[in-house]
């Protein structure tokens, strides 16, 4: 061998242990991904909800193994693998992948990676209508972007908020937890079903006003016209006072069967959608 060709292959030898040790060096250093408390985010910072509410939005939105569960900013997968060890099924919606990342590792690890599932999307062009219960820890002004679309929802789907409202859409329950000093409070909302309008009873008929839950208006029978009082929807469940006598049912899209009870006397009732 030349001393050229020795040469040129300590040199060669000595490049590839110089791409070896920097490889090696790289490595070590490469920690996973961590995220921080009000990390910025597409629409909000990201700040992880107490465990402890976590499990209080949960309770409030009294999830079972028969709902889906969708969490809009889904963060480190908290909600979702909590939902999914209470046998939900859940997804969550996350637009930084390195978080997705981070949720489906957090899931494989608590072995709930069939029922836990993950998805890089912007929530505002992701469809959730299949979800029978919501959670979210977002801004007031996001939740007021997408009260349009919660609001159309199927009549009983439930979302749960970390802290924030739905500006006049007064929720149905709140519930806080004990000994917190921050995001300590859960408020739930049922998706109401739409009433408002004319309806036909047997005995008259009534004219409905809706403000989301809370209902008012008239029934009309005969000749009397009479004040609807006490008025209220959850989900496809109403109830309202009308002249001494108390009314209950479930609304079905453009009927709505119960029973109304005057007195100590109890009868059926139904009422047809004649206008909306």
């Amino acid at each position: 061998m030349t001393f050229f060709h020795a040469f040129r292959r300590s040199q060669l030898t000595l490049v590839l242990v110089v791409l070896a040790v920097s490889a090696a060096a790289q490595t070590q250093t490469t920690k996973p991904f961590e995220p921080q408390s009000g990390q910025a985010g597409k629409d909000v910072v990201w700040v992880p909800t107490p465990q402890p509410l976590v499990d209080k939005m949960l309770d409030i939105a009294k999830v079972t193994p028969q709902d889906y569960v969708i969490d809009l900013g889904s963060g480190d997968g908290r909600t979702v693998i909590t939902a999914a060890r209470r046998g939900a099924t859940a997804h969550g919606i996350e637009y930084n992948p390195d978080m997705v990342a981070l949720s489906q590792r957090n899931a494989a690890a608590q072995g709930v990676s069939n029922t836990a599932t993950f998805a890089k999307a912007d929530l505002f062009e992701s469809d959730f209508s299949k979800a029978t219960v919501v959670t979210m820890f977002l801004l007031p002004s996001i939740n007021m972007q997408l009260r349009p679309k919660l609001l159309d929802m199927k009549p009983g789907t439930r979302l749960v908020s970390n802290a924030f409202d739905m500006g006049d859409w007064v929720p149905d329950e709140t519930a806080e937890t004990p000994n917190c000093t921050q995001w300590c409070k859960a408020l739930l909302w049922i998706v109401p079903a739409k009433v408002e309008g004319s309806w036909r009873l047997p005995q008259g008929d009534l004219t409905l006003k809706q403000s989301f839950q809370m209902l008012s208006g008239t029934l009309v029978a005969g000749s009397g016209a009479t004040p609807i009082i006490n008025g209220r929807l959850r989900g496809e469940q109403i109830t309202f006072d009308a002249g001494g006598a108390r009314y209950t049912g479930r609304v079905n899209g453009d009927t709505i069967e119960g029973t109304v009870t005057t007195g100590g006397s109890t009868s059926n009732w139904q009422a047809s959608r004649t206008r909306r």
